[in-house]
C-alpha cells in the first residue's frame, strides 16, 4: 500500500478508534471490484475505509438460504452503503444516519416477497414481487449478492443496489419515504427550513415528470429508453433513490443525464455541514 496512504488511513483511522481494523489486502480487494471505490481520492479511500469499520463494528449480517457472508462480503456491503456518507463529519454521528436497524440480510440472488393490495372496492389481491434489496422502515435491509457483487457491470448502467436501500433509508429519516430526506440548515443557501425544501422540490418534481414521460414513450411507443433504470419512474421515491445509485458510482453520465439535479446532490451529500449531524 502506498505510503501516502498509510499516513492518510493512520490520521483517520484515529478519528474512529478503538473499532477492529479492516485489513489492508481485503480493503484492497474491495477497491479493485467496484471502479467508483476505487476512483475515489487518496484521502476519501481512507475515510471510507474508517467509517466501513465501524459501520461493520455495530452491524450485523445474515446470510438467507444458506448463503455464508464472508468478511469479504461485508466488507463490500459496508463501503457502499457508507459511501452516502463519506462528506458528514464526524463518522458516529454521520452513522446515526443508519441508527434505526442492525441487521442486514444477503440472498444469494433475488428474493420473492408476498404482497397484499386493496383495491377500491375493499378486495384484497395477493401477489408475489421480485426484489433486488429492500429497505423497511425502523427495520433490517435486504439484499441480493448476486446484484451487490456485480460492481463493474452494474457500473456502467448506474445500477447499485447497495446504494439504492441505504439511500432510502436516508429518505425515511422524517417519515414516510417521499423523494426528500431531512435537509440540513441552509442547504443550498436557503434561510429557512420551508425555503430549503422549496428548492429541493423545485428540481425534483421537473426531472421526475420528465423522466416519466421518457419511461411512458418508451414503453408505450417505443421510444429510446432512458439510461436511469426506469424503476425510477415508479414513485418521487424510488426517483430519488435510482438517480442517487447512478451520482455515486457513474457521476459523469449523470451529470449528462440530469445537470439540474448535480448541484442538489452535491449540496446534500458532499458538503460538510454540522446541522445534517
Amino acid at each position: 500500500m502506498p505510503p501516502l496512504f498509510n499516513r492518510l488511513w493512520s490520521r483517520v483511522r484515529a478519528t474512529v478508534a478503538p473499532v477492529p481494523d479492516i485489513s489492508a489486502a481485503l480493503w484492497l480487494q474491495t477497491l479493485r471490484r467496484y471502479p467508483f471505490l476505487a476512483a475515489l481520492s487518496l484521502h476519501d479511500q481512507a475515510k471510507l475505509r474508517a467509517l466501513s469499520a465501524l459501520f461493520l463494528h455495530h452491524k450485523e449480517f445474515h446470510g438467507a438460504h444458506g448463503l455464508a457472508v464472508t468478511d469479504a462480503m461485508a466488507i463490500d456491503i459496508a463501503a457502499q452503503a457508507c459511501l452516502p456518507l463519506l462528506h458528514w463529519g464526524d463518522p458516529a454521528k454521520a452513522l446515526d444516519w443508519y441508527d434505526d436497524f442492525v441487521t442486514i440480510v444477503l440472498h444469494p440472488g433475488e428474493a420473492v416477497a408476498r404482497r397484499q393490495t386493496v383495491d377500491e372496492a375493499g378486495v384484497v389481491h395477493e401477489h408475489t414481487q421480485v426484489l433486488l434489496g429492500e429497505a423497511m422502515e425502523r427495520g433490517p435491509i435486504m439484499l441480493s449478492w448476486e446484484h451487490a457483487s456485480n460492481g463493474r457491470e452494474s457500473t456502467e448502467r448506474g445500477h447499485n443496489v447497495v446504494v439504492h436501500e441505504f439511500v432510502h433509508k436516508l429518505d425515511m429519516r422524517s417519515g414516510e419515504a417521499n423523494g426528500c430526506p431531512p435537509l440540513p440548515a441552509g442547504f443550498l443557501g436557503a434561510r429557512t427550513g420551508r425555503a430549503a425544501y422549496e428548492a429541493w422540490w423545485n428540481a425534483w418534481e421537473p426531472a421526475y415528470e420528465q423522466f416519466r414521460e421518457r419511461v411512458i414513450l418508451a414503453e408505450r411507443f417505443g421510444a429510446e429508453r432512458p439510461w436511469l433504470d426506469a424503476y425510477g419512474a415508479t414513485s418521487q421515491s424510488e426517483f430519488f433513490a435510482v438517480a442517487c445509485e447512478a451520482y455515486f458510482v457513474n457521476r459523469d453520465r449523470f451529470a449528462q443525464e440530469f445537470p439540474g439535479l448535480m448541484p442538489v446532490l452535491d449540496a446534500f451529500f458532499v458538503t460538510e455541514d454540522s446541522a445534517r449531524s
